[in-house]
């Protein structure tokens, strides 16, 4: 049985183009990466837990930000690579200037013995659908693709 995740990627209406959120990973592998690197915000669930509640709490943890109060678009579940992965899309305004994302600590350098914190993600941005499918990762592009359908955009 696959683990499972949830994820939210919330998006908004500023002009005539919507935007979503999306965030990049944090840590030395990720650096230098951009196109083809960022991600829903999402994180694993245990068996019977709620994917929704699960979805919500990942989501405050990556960014800093609650999700607001209303009802979610279930988007649907994915399969990006190994995980089932269940996506819902809520509407909001997140400013990036309070993002902030919890810590996650690795051997760095390789083989160092030395321990080194980095945020799970480093920063979001908001993007229009065309540079929003340029951006995540291959296997998450479904999920925009769903969203842009829902949305007729």
């Amino acid at each position: 049985m696959p683990q499972r995740s949830a994820g939210i990627l919330m998006f908004r209406r500023t002009g005539s183009v919507p935007e979503v959120l999306l965030i990049h990973p944090g840590g030395p592998f990720w650096a230098k990466k951009d196109l083809g690197a960022w991600s829903v915000p999402k994180g694993l669930h245990e068996p019977g837990e709620d994917p929704w509640a699960a979805a919500r709490r990942e989501f405050l943890e990556e960014t800093g930000c609650a999700v607001p109060n209303g009802e979610p678009l279930r988007l649907g579940e994915f399969k990006p690579g190994t995980k089932l992965l269940t996506v819902y899309a809520v509407e909001g305004d997140f400013d990036l200037a309070n993002f902030s994302s919890n810590l996650f600590s690795i051997e760095w350098p390789p083989k160092s013995g030395r321990m080194a914190e980095f945020p799970e993600a480093d920063r979001g941005g908001w993007f229009a659908f065309e540079d929003a499918k340029r951006k995540i990762l291959k296997g998450q592009l479904p999920i925009i693709e769903a969203l842009e359908r829902r949305l007729g955009a």
